[in-house]
């Protein structure tokens, strides 16, 4: 099928309320043109150096997350335009993220990544050092960023029952600090669930999911 009709199919199955990020990786700039000529919008990349040229090269309307790994260094190449960062994993990212955002006149919505899979490669903050970030008094007088929820990656496994505990587990924190009472810390957004295990993240209270491949086909 087409990337047009792939996404339609897609957003037939999701609930009106999950927002869908297209995940860009590797593809070229047509197949992700063929996509927002259909109307989709939010587009994902892992990469700041495949997300910069994109950026330039397509649309201005776009909005863009960066979904991967980001080096402190990298933040200065996106933070004119990136409208929400997946993977804040300390606070030294996140104290960056805000110094080059107010740089750059904006506000910039993170999301806190959490390693819930047993893969030891994935990156992301435990439970403990989350709790941490939120306990920080110098979180209060960042006002150029705002931690708007949280990202969490399951294991890669045909195992659906570990899929949906990792899930669970990430679900249940994410419920323990959604009221946190400080202006630029409300997470209403729980970024979980890919191509292989988003039915399942979505069963488990996902609110937005980051699909690549069922949209524009195998990587090459």
């Amino acid at each position: 099928m087409s990337v047009a009709n792939n996404l339609k199919k897609i957003k037939s199955e999701i609930p009106s309320h999950i927002k869908l990020v297209a995940v860009m990786k590797t593809y070229p700039a047509e197949q992700i043109l063929e996509a927002y000529d259909s109307g989709h919008k939010i587009f994902g990349e892992n990469r700041v150096q495949e997300l910069t040229p994109k950026h330039q090269d397509l649309p201005k309307d776009i909005e863009w997350h960066l979904i991967g790994h980001l080096q402190t260094n990298k933040v200065k190449y996106i933070a004119g335009f990136v409208s929400m960062i997946h993977s804040v994993d300390s606070m030294k990212l996140l104290q960056e993220i805000n110094k080059c955002a107010e740089k750059a006149h904006r506000t910039i919505d993170c999301l806190l990544q959490i390693h819930i899979a047993q893969e030891e490669t994935k990156f992301g903050l435990n439970f403990e050092e989350a709790e941490k970030i939120f306990s920080f008094k110098e979180l209060l007088q960042m006002k150029n960023i705002r931690i708007s929820g949280l990202m969490g990656m399951a294991t890669l496994t045909e195992d659906e029952n570990q899929i949906r505990k990792e899930f669970k587990s990430l679900k249940k924190f994410f419920d323990a600090y959604c009221q946190l009472p400080t202006a630029n810390c409300r997470l209403e957004v729980l970024s979980m669930g890919m191509s292989s295990d988003y039915k399942i993240a979505i069963e488990e209270g996902s609110t937005m999911v980051r699909i690549g491949s069922l949209i524009f086909g195998s990587r090459k």
